[in-house]
């Protein structure tokens, strides 16, 4: 027979794992598995003062993160990841914040100061993502085709997940800048060199950059322009078609070896202008697939009305990947907080804006 029906009944009063097996007549099995849960108890707190979107490091208790996501219309979110052997647990419930219902946060405590930890949300529609305001992810599809000379000292994709993670690591050493008062030129003044790391030398890598230097300050310029180097889909690309855009992509290197090349431009009179994709995401980023159609169930699809960051239909004739909705608080906050993280962490002197 092609078909047949077959039902039964499991009382559960915790989270189960099902793995269900079909036997064909020709001998051809397909299995499935899937996840029975229990919904949880969702606990109402005040969100401790000083915490925003995204990962939060505490600086006076390296064994503490506090993580906060903002996901309305999902009735509870569990946090899993290596710290809790990537399980579903009640006591990795994220709280509802009074002043926001759509604001989920956890303090996680316990972790051993220094040490790497990668992590994903589950949404209580059994979406799996990482963290939006991540600053680095690590992805099953780009990250075996990274080397060691691309970037060193890659932390491995954790066996059995599936999509991006989040990688934290508290107690991370400050990056020691030489010049914090580096002067901009006027903008009436700039001379500028666009710059695409991927075309730029047969390495492809911050490190390259920092050899070659001499053919920069050869070229009489006060300013590099970067395309945009954000973590986008694949390791070749312009960087357009960004997914996180607080996360440096790995291809070209880590962030020290970004900073390296940055106070280098700053000790040679060159400020450093940042190419940033705001107008659009692509598939992969969390502001897309918490809130998305995937009549298909692979984890993809397009934005839904009650998606908070995207459009469901662009508002120009230009767009690619999916549109950000810039009237909309959620965006307008990712926006303020991409920006700050890159003048902050690393320094950026200013940015052009591609499409927006």
């Amino acid at each position: 027979s092609n078909s047949a029906n077959y039902s039964f009944n499991y009382a559960i009063n915790q989270t189960v794992e099902f793995e269900l097996k079909a036997t064909h007549s020709s001998g051809q099995i397909i299995t499935i598995e899937f996840t029975a849960i229990v919904t949880p108890t969702v606990t109402t707190q005040a969100i401790p003062g000083g915490i925003e979107q995204g990962i939060n490091y505490d600086e006076t208790n390296p064994n503490k993160i506090t993580l906060a996501l903002y996901a309305p219309g999902k009735q509870f979110i569990h946090v899993i990841g290596s710290f809790n052997n990537w399980t579903i647990s009640n006591e990795y419930v994220m709280k509802r914040d009074t002043t926001n219902p759509d604001l989920y946060w956890l303090e996680i405590n316990g972790l051993n100061s220094g040490e790497i930890y990668t992590f994903q949300y589950r949404t209580s529609d059994g979406i799996k993502t990482a963290d939006p305001y991540s600053t680095l992810v690590l992805s099953p599809w780009d990250d075996p085709d990274i080397t060691p000379e691309m970037y060193p000292n890659l932390p491995p994709y954790p066996d059995g997940q599936e999509f991006e993670v989040s990688v934290v690591q508290t107690n991370q050493p400050d990056y020691n800048w030489q010049i914090t008062d580096f002067e901009r030129p006027a903008k009436e003044n700039l001379i500028v060199y666009e710059l695409l790391v991927r075309d730029f030398n047969s390495t492809k890598t911050w490190n390259s950059l920092i050899q070659d230097f001499g053919y920069f300050k050869n070229l009489n310029i006060n300013a590099i322009e970067i395309m945009p180097v954000m973590e986008f889909e694949g390791n070749s690309s312009w960087g357009y078609n960004t997914a996180f855009h607080m996360a440096l992509d790995k291809a070209y290197g880590d962030k020290n070896s970004m900073k390296h090349f940055i106070a280098l431009c700053h000790q040679n009179g060159i400020a450093v202008i940042l190419d940033v994709a705001l107008n659009h995401v692509y598939g992969r980023s969390p502001l897309v697939r918490m809130w998305m159609d995937d009549p298909d169930g692979d984890g993809f699809g397009n934005p839904t009305e009650e998606n908070p960051y995207c459009n469901v239909e662009a508002t120009h004739t230009y767009s690619v990947g999916y549109d950000l909705n810039h009237q909309s608080f959620a965006t307008q906050n990712y926006v303020r907080r991409t920006v700050e993280q890159w003048m902050k962490e690393f320094h950026i002197d200013g940015f052009r804006w591609d499409l927006t």
